[in-house]
């Protein structure tokens, strides 16, 4: 059996407007082998593949050692009868969901055509992308190029616990990395279900700086608020020409009481990850789970808090714990939190302020409402950026 051409009224042009399917968000039907999906894909891509990964590499050999022909015709044998149906009623279901979908295999070649002539057997016709995922991931990489470069940036900065990722989930304006990369940031910033591969992490950040970008006003524009990071976030790396201009940009910081860090760190590392630990394992493993990846990550700092500091504050955890285990009360993590918050976090902020030689002009210093009004009103315009007044700024600045 071989590919035929099917008439042009059944099927539609291939597309390369890949700009447009990232700032709308167009539905994406990604049919590459299990395998190549998980090594990168885009957030609003459905994997439904036409091989599966041992067909992918029998169809492959045989292309090697037979030729395209004989490759086509092995790939046909292993995609037929009900193996074909069943597959293809799921792009058809998938289509009658999302008809403004597009398709695409890893080059926009043999697959998706076949993917999109079937469909087109079946009354469904669907657009496929030219050049398929590698196209798209090009494309995105040189947007990351142009977007780290040319969108005015603000940073911003503070203690541990003086809540930046909430101020940047208040704002338009903004990119979250820690919510990107799904890692809070720190020892201690591990969540449940793990991190996205490195790719589907520059993917979708990619994305998000191409829709902030085609806000952008010609006049003036509210810039793009990042919060202060390591080059990694978890294991996944910032990209380098994103990391270079953000350290440079303006900043504002947040100043908050210490008491209110305690507080603000406790629902964000003890409450908000057992409620999802709760979501993925169930109620029942969930605190359980909560002290094993708390203790964990206790103990992967434990050579620069010393062994009997270490010690110390497992002991405070444990015992805090075992109290919420019988109680529910999670007030007793209150300890080792303002222990590590005072001993741990606040030397090693101090420390990486004193350190860097980049650190761009400051805007503003206030508390965490302060901060988050001010960047909703503040404006730059790209021939003059202006820097505002802020209140003194302290030590921690």
């Amino acid at each position: 059996m071989r590919l035929k051409a099917m008439p042009a009224a059944m099927t539609r042009p291939l597309t390369r407007r890949y700009r447009d399917i990232f700032l709308r968000g167009v539905p994406l039907l990604d049919v590459r082998a299990p395998v190549e999906f998980a090594q990168g894909a885009f957030p609003h891509a459905d994997h439904l593949p036409l091989l599966t990964d041992p067909e992918r590499h029998a169809v492959g050999l045989r292309y090697h050692e037979q030729g395209q022909a004989d490759a086509i015709d092995l790939g046909h044998h292993l995609v037929s009868g009900e193996i074909r149906e069943a597959r293809l009623q799921g792009w058809i279901e998938w289509f009658d969901r999302h008809p403004e979908g597009h398709l695409y295999c890893f080059r926009g070649g043999m697959r998706s055509r076949l993917v999109q002539e079937w469909l087109a057997e079946a009354g469904r016709t669907i657009p496929r992308i030219e050049g398929g995922y590698k196209a798209l991931r090009r494309f995105l990489l040189e947007s990351l190029e142009e977007t780290a470069t040319t969108l005015p940036f603000v940073l911003l900065s503070g203690r541990s616990g003086t809540g930046k990722t909430r101020v940047i989930e208040r704002l338009e304006q903004a990119v979250d990395l820690e919510g990107l990369a799904r890692h809070r940031g720190s020892a201690f910033g591990r969540r449940p279900g793990g991190q996205p591969t490195q790719v589907d992490f520059e993917n979708a950040l990619a994305i998000r700086l191409l829709r902030l970008h085609s806000r952008q006003d010609t006049d003036q524009t509210q810039p793009v608020v990042v919060e202060d990071e390591s080059k990694l976030v978890g294991h996944r790396l910032v990209p380098p020409v994103l990391f270079r201009n953000i350290k440079a940009a303006p900043r504002v910081f947040i100043e908050e009481p210490l008491e209110s860090r305690v507080q603000l760190t406790l629902e964000d590392y003890v409450a908000a990850p057992l409620a999802e630990y709760a979501e993925h394992h169930g109620a029942a493993q969930a605190l359980s789970r909560l002290g094993t990846e708390l203790l964990t990550s206790l103990d992967r700092i434990r050579n620069r808090l010393g062994g009997a500091r270490h010690q110390e504050l497992r002991a405070m955890m444990t015992s805090a714990l075992d109290l919420q285990t019988r109680t529910g009360s999670p007030d007793a993590h209150r300890a080792w939190i303002h222990a590590l918050l005072v001993e741990y976090y606040d030397p090693l902020y101090d420390h990486a302020l004193r350190r860097r030689g980049d650190i761009g002009p400051t805007l503003f210093v206030g508390n965490r409402a302060e901060v988050l009004a001010f960047l909703q009103q503040y404006a730059v315009r790209p021939s003059q950026p202006q820097i505002r007044g802020s209140r003194p700024c302290s030590a921690s600045c």
